[in-house]
C-alpha cells in the first residue's frame, strides 16, 4: 500500500478547479494527463505540467467523460523556446488535426488544433502526438484548453493523483464472533505495474500479491503497531512494535511506513495474472494483551501451504475483524489502466473450530472515487466477487452497494490451523 497526498493546484488563478463544468472553457491540466506507450518518458509535474517531451514515439493522454454531444474546439497551452516551432496533431473520437506553434520564452503560447464532432456522449480519449524530430522538445504543456457545447457536464479528474481509485469490499461478520482464520481466493485478471491485488485484510494488517516491476512480483504480509504513529517508526516505542516471531526461507522482512507503521516480510514470487491464488491469515491471542498473526499462502508451484511470517502484536489479545479486501494503484504514472480481480470463496473460523462461509460483501472506495475517478467498480462474476478500476470504463459502482455471491461450499481444509 502506498499513502498519497494529493495537492490541489490550479492551472491559472482564474480557472476555478471543478471535475465538472457548464458549457465555457474548460482547462484540464497538463499533469493530469498519461504518457504512452512509456509512462516515464517525460516528466509530469503539478508545478511544471509536462516537460522534457522530445520523443515523438510517446504520445499524451488526456482522458475524460464528454457527457453532451456537440462541437469542440480544442487548443494545448504551452511553453517552447523563443523562435522555436513546434508541431502538434490532436486526435479525437476518430478525427485529427495539427498545427504549428511559435515559441515565447517563458510566456505561455496556445496551438490551435480545431474544432471536434462529438456525436457519442461518454468517455474519451484526446491523443496529442508530436510531430517533430526525435529529440528535438515538443514544449513544455500546460494544458488542454476545450470549448463549446459538448463541455456541458464534461467530467476529468483536474487533481495532480493520476492514480485510479482504491477499490474495498467489506465483509460483514456476526457481532461477537471469535475469528481466528479469514480465508480468500483471489485472481488478478489484469496486471498493470503498480498494481497491489489484496485478499485478506483485517484491522491489524493486509495480506496480498503486487507487480512491483515488469519482472518483479511479490506475495507481501505486513502487520501494523500499536500507538497510531503515521510515517517514522524509528518514533515508534518498543511496547507498541510488532515483533516478528517466524518466518520461511526466502521471505524478506523489515519495516515499513508512510501509512502507519509496521512490520512488512514479502516472497518475491512470479504469479500469474488468471491463475486462482489462496490467502489465509490467522490469529492467535498470546495473553490478554498480545497477538500472533499470521500469513499463509498457497505456493501454486510447491502445491502446498508456506508461511509467509508471522508477528506478534502489542495492545490485542483478541481475534480477527474488520474483514475486507481491495484492489489499490500505488503508482500514479499508469493510473489509466484497467485493474480489475475475482475474489471468491471466502472462509471463517471460529475460535471454536467451525467453518463460516461469508457471501456477503460491500462496496468502498477512497476519496478519488468520490468526485475525481467514476471508473471504480465491484459485483459478482463466475460466481465470485470482483472489484475493478482505472481504464475509464463507462458506469460505476455506488458506495456502500452490497452483494452476494453464490455458495462454493469448500472450505479451506487442507491448512492444519492451530486447535
Amino acid at each position: 500500500m502506498t499513502a498519497v497526498t494529493a495537492l490541489l493546484v490550479a492551472v491559472l488563478p482564474l480557472a476555478p478547479l471543478s471535475s465538472t463544468a457548464s458549457a465555457g472553457e474548460l482547462r484540464i491540466p497538463a499533469f493530469t494527463a498519461y504518457l504512452s506507450p512509456d509512462v516515464q518518458a517525460a516528466r509530469v509535474s503539478a508545478r511544471t505540467g509536462i516537460t522534457r517531451w522530445n520523443n515523438p514515439a510517446v504520445q499524451v493522454l488526456w482522458l475524460g467523460q464528454i457527457n453532451t454531444a456537440g462541437t469542440l474546439s480544442c487548443s494545448v497551452a504551452l511553453r517552447l523556446a523563443e523562435g522555436s516551432t513546434s508541431k502538434l496533431r490532436l486526435s479525437i473520437a476518430g478525427q485529427s488535426h495539427e498545427a504549428t506553434v511559435q515559441g515565447a520564452g517563458d510566456g505561455l503560447v496556445v496551438a490551435d488544433l480545431g474544432t471536434f464532432g462529438i456525436n457519442t456522449p461518454g468517455y474519451q480519449c484526446f491523443t496529442l502526438e508530436s510531430l517533430n524530430p526525435p529529440g528535438e522538445s515538443a514544449g513544455d504543456l500546460d494544458a488542454l484548453i476545450l470549448e463549446g457545447p459538448a463541455t456541458e457536464d464534461a467530467h476529468f479528474n483536474l487533481q495532480p493523483r493520476r492514480n485510479a481509485a482504491s477499490v474495498h469490499l467489506r465483509y460483514p461478520v456476526e457481532r461477537g464472533a471469535e475469528v481466528e482464520a479469514f480465508y480468500c481466493e483471489m485472481t488478478g485478471l489484469e496486471d498493470p505495474l503498480w498494481t497491489y491485488y489484496m485478499a485478506c485484510g483485517w484491522h491489524r494488517g493486509y495480506f496480498g500479491m503486487q507487480v512491483n516491476s515488469e519482472t518483479e512480483r511479490r506475495i507481501i504480509f505486513s502487520v501494523w503497531d500499536s500507538g497510531g504513529e503515521p510515517t517514522d517508526r524509528d518514533k515508534v516505542a518498543d511496547e507498541n512494535r510488532v515483533k516478528l516471531v517466524a518466518k520461511s526461507e526466502g521471505v524478506y522482512t523489515g519495516d515499513f511506513g508512510n501509512e502507519g507503521t509496521g512490520g512488512h516480510s514479502h516472497l518475491k514470487y512470479l504469479w500469474k495474472t488468471g491463475e486462482k491464488q489462496r490467502f489465509i491469515v490467522t490469529a492467535r491471542p498470546v495473553d490478554e494483551t498480545h497477538t500472533v498473526y499470521s500469513g499463509y499462502y498457497f505456493h501454486p508451484e510447491r502445491k502446498e501451504w508456506m508461511l509467509i511470517s508471522s508477528w506478534n502484536a502489542p495492545k490485542e489479545g483478541g481475534y480477527l475483524r474488520g474483514l475486507y479486501s481491495f484492489s489499490e494503484n500505488f503508482g500514479g504514472a499508469n493510473g489509466h489502466l484497467l485493474r480489475k480481480a475475482l475474489y471468491g470463496n471466502q472462509w471463517i473460523r471460529s475460535a471454536d473450530g467451525k467453518w463460516i462461509e461469508l457471501m456477503r460483501a460491500t462496496f468502498s472506495h477512497d476519496a478519488t472515487g468520490r468526485a475525481d475517478r467514476r471508473d471504480r467498480f465491484m459485483g459478482v462474476e463466475s460466481g465470485q466477487f470482483f472489484l475493478s478500476h482505472g481504464g475509464f470504463v463507462e458506469g460505476f459502482t455506488e458506495y456502500g452497494q452490497r452483494f452476494t455471491r453464490p455458495a462454493a461450499d469448500q472450505p479451506p481444509t487442507d491448512i492444519a490451523l492451530p486447535d
